[in-house]
This record gives structure tokens, C-alpha cells and sequence, in this order.
């Protein structure tokens, strides 16, 4: 149940929640407050072009938010009717009451969210750790997603690309605490340019408008008492993922995913190979590829109009809708 529709628990939300700047909304995006048994989501939508579109729900990767979704949205508002979602201890939304940032965790979540706002089923598309969420939820709950369209998922690898190695080691105990005293000095632009260093094919694309936004964001990130807690805890829970054998093995369940898929994979990805995209390929069965030769890690933030165009030829093999 949303709390938008209940005032009271809005308001001791509010009165509980540490005092930080207020996230940005786009100009024509809302947000609104979703309220579940010992869990409390952030929703970022934009409103269809008209009624009656099937829905769609975007999940963010580690460190991101619904706010990686705002320039794709904008662009598939005549095809779906889209919501995007901060996990827990991201974005807008709250850490969880019960601390559990694994991927099942946040797949629980997002399984929650969608069973409680009772939209049927959903165009289902993850980024990143978001990738490995999708994954799971389409695996396990087959009833809820109508397509699948993964950026860059974090699926499991033998050999971890070299930058991606510092994440991996915010798993480990003490690393976080240590990091965040040796980074103590680091301003928000430095910390901003450190990660579109490493997510995007050419930094230089981002408009300076962008930028400033995203230093804003950062800024924010950093007021959050929880921050390298949910940063550490999801990125352990990454790890986890990728340990995993039999059923529950990321690869395992990808090979069970009904739902027709779109995988889209950047040339100049500096976390996720580009060569687990022949991987994916095959463990999707069926599975459109869309590879990007200059893009990184956030195809859906440096090439919209591709992403875009990609899920609605996914869409026109499903007959549409």
C-alpha cells in the first residue's frame, strides 16, 4: 500500500529519516512512497503518453538509483506505462528493516512491490546488480514480467574485469570503513568524475548539466548515515551471487527465464566483460543482443535512443505489448 495514502505513517517516516537535501525530480517525473511490512520503496514514474499501457518497472544497479532511468523513460512513455524503483538503501528508499541487501534480498523487494501495486505483469529491465535482481525475480516469478531487457547485468565471471575489483573488496570486512577515512578529503566532483570514469565508455558525453546533478546526488549520497553501509552489504551480496551453485546459481536461472529478453552489452564496459555477452546469450534462450561498441557500463544513460529503440523491436517480436 502506498503511503501516500496514509498521512500518519508519512509523517513519522519523515520525523525518523535523517535530514538530507532533497533527491531531484525531473520536470514531468513524480515520486511516490510504497509502504510494505519492514520495508519502505521509493517509486520514480512518468506518466504514459496514454491509458491502457502495459506496465514497465526499471531497477537500478549498485551506487545508483532511479534516477539512471530518467533519460530512457521519457523515451518509451508511448509504448509503457513506467515506473522505476530505488532498492532498499539506494535513491529515496530507506535501508530495510531487516539489513538484507543479498540479491534475493532486493529480488524479494522488488517481487513485493509488484504483488502489492497489483499492475499484472511487468517490462521488466535492469542494470548492473539491477541485471542480477531482474534475473532472479523473472526466474522465480514468471507470472510477473511480460519481457526482460538486462544492461550490462552483473551475472557471474571467472575472470572479474580489473576495475571492477575494488567493488568486490567493499565485501570484504573493514574495507569500507577504511575507505571511507582514506577518501575522507575527496569532494563530491572528485568522487563524481571517479565513477563516470569507470561506468561510462566516454566521460566526455555527459552535458555539463548532467554533471552538476550528479555531483548534487552525490552530495546527498554522502549525508545518508547508511551510504557505505548499503554499499557494502550489496556489494557482499554480489559477491554471494556469484558463489552460488545449483538452482540458485544466477546462470541457472537465467536458463529458466520464460520471458523474451533483450541483453545489451558495451564495448568499453569496464565492469561487466563484454564477452559474457555470447554467455548470456546462450543461457537466455532466445535472447535478442544488442552490443554497443562505445558504451559502458550505463548504455541506458549514454545511448537512449538505442536502448530504446532495441526493446521496441523486442517488442514488435511479441506481437507488441
Amino acid at each position: 500500500m502506498s503511503s501516500t495514502e496514509l498521512p500518519g505513517t508519512q509523517a513519522v517516516a519523515a520525523a525518523m529519516a535523517p535530514t538530507v537535501s532533497a533527491v531531484r525530480v525531473a520536470e514531468g517525473e513524480r515520486l511516490r512512497s510504497v509502504a510494505l511490512p519492514g520495508l519502505t520503496l521509493t517509486v520514480r514514474s512518468r506518466p504514459a503518453d496514454r491509458t491502457g499501457l502495459p506496465p514497465a518497472l526499471f531497477v537500478h544497479g549498485l551506487g545508483g538509483s532511479s534516477q539512471n532511468w530518467s533519460a530512457l523513460m521519457p523515451l518509451l512513455a508511448d509504448a509503457v506505462d513506467p515506473d522505476a524503483v530505488d532498492l532498499p538503501g539506494f535513491g529515496d528508499s530507506p535501508p530495510p528493516d531487516d539489513g538484507n541487501y543479498s540479491v534475493t534480498g532486493h529480488a524479494r523487494a522488488v517481487i513485493r512491490l509488484l504483488d502489492a501495486e497489483g499492475r499484472g505483469s511487468v517490462h521488466l529491465f535492469g542494470n548492473s546488480l539491477g541485471g542480477a535482481v531482474a534475473t532472479r525475480v523473472a526466474a522465480v516469478r514468471p507470472d510477473l514480467v511480460r519481457t526482460l531487457t538486462l544492461i550490462s547485468p552483473a551475472l557471474p565471471e571467472w575472470r572479474v574485469q580489473r576495475p571492477a575489483v575494488p567493488t568486490g573488496l567493499l565485501a570484504v570486512p573493514g574495507v569500507a570503513p577504511l575507505f571511507a577515512r582514506l577518501t575522507k578529503d575527496w569532494t563530491a566532483e572528485q568522487r563524481t568524475r571517479g565513477v563516470m570514469a569507470l561506468c561510462y565508455g566516454d566521460p566526455a558525453r555527459v552535458s555539463d548539466e548532467a554533471f552538476r546533478h550528479a555531483v548534487a546526488e552525490m552530495e546527498r549520497r554522502l549525508e545518508l548515515p547508511y551510504f557505505w553501509d548499503a554499499m557494502t552489504r550489496s556489494a557482499r551480496g554480489i559477491v554471494d551471487a556469484y558463489t552460488l551453485g545449483g538452482q540458485h546459481s544466477l546462470w541457472r536461472q537465467a536458463e529458466r527465464v520464460l520471458a523474451p529478453t533483450q541483453l545489451v552489452y558495451g564495448g568499453r564496459d569496464r565492469l561487466v566483460s563484454y564477452r559474457m555477452a555470447r554467455r548470456a546469450s546462450a543461457a537466455f534462450r532466445g535472447a535478442r543482443l544488442l552490443t554497443l561498441p562505445e558504451a559502458g557500463h550505463v548504455a541506458m544513460m549514454e545511448y537512449p535512443e538505442a536502448v530504446a529503440q532495441a526493446f521496441r523491436e523486442l517488442l514488435d517480436d511479441c506481437g507488441g505489448s
